[in-house]
């Protein structure tokens, strides 16, 4: 048995939900931590559904399997849940992030969450990318609020690492923008942490990983 912390982003085509596991592993591996990224395609249209995923350990990650129960599930477009399974796999203290301009406790019902130890979040990720960046890729934001939601991730370690990986591939406007949105998202996130109310910060030391065995077949 092995601990790691997993995570799975939906999202459709062009929305960067690829590119926002590429940069958490990034700065987890920036941090000191073991990562892996790597996306699941559909068909190759626009607006087709689209996973990635990242599996972060403390220790060398020897797993090379699909994620299949992550406790983290950031939800890029909300118009996915009903027509995709966002909550497959998910264990009891799970955590969703939802980029919506809907209040999480509605989120919740609509996910059809009935467990107590499962938190929602929620955040306008559309709207805060397009003040910040001026278009609609709610990807920056969600790493801000996943940053804030969970605590395995420093906000800091976004936001340096954005800096230092990508200062030399865009213009200093742009990286402005996307620093400025990792910081909305941080702070314009709310959950509903369900009736136990909200406890510990999830995903704070060692509360954040799960124990996995892997079944499957290699990638």
């Amino acid at each position: 048995m092995e601990n790691y912390i997993e995570v799975r982003w939906h999202g459709r085509a062009q929305q960067g939900v690829v590119t926002a596991a590429k940069v958490l592993g990034e700065a987890c591996l920036h941090s000191g931590k073991f990562v892996q990224a790597f996306p699941e395609f559909g068909p190759e249209r626009m607006g087709a559904p689209v996973r990635a995923f990242n599996r972060i350990s403390d220790e060398p990650i020897r797993l090379h399997c699909q994620v299949t129960d992550p406790r983290y599930v950031l939800i890029a477009d909300p118009t996915l849940i009903g027509t995709v399974d966002v909550t497959a796999g998910t264990p009891e203290d799970a955590v969703f992030i939802v980029n919506t301009p809907k209040p999480a406790t509605e989120m919740r019902a609509v996910l059809g969450i009935k467990s107590k130890t499962v938190k929602v979040f929620t955040l306008d990720a559309g709207k805060i990318s397009f003040e910040t960046i001026g278009r609609v890729m709610p990807n920056t934001p969600m790493l801000g609020a996943l940053a804030k939601a969970t605590g395995f991730i420093t906000l800091d370690a976004l936001v340096e690492n954005f800096k230092e990986n990508y200062s030399k591939k865009f213009a200093p406007k742009v990286i402005e923008g996307n620093v400025a949105a990792l910081k909305l998202g941080f702070s314009e996130v709310k959950g509903d942490y369900g009736p136990r109310g909200p406890g510990a910060v999830p995903g704070a030391g060692t509360a954040g990983f799960i124990k996995i065995r892997c079944y499957t077949g290699y990638l």
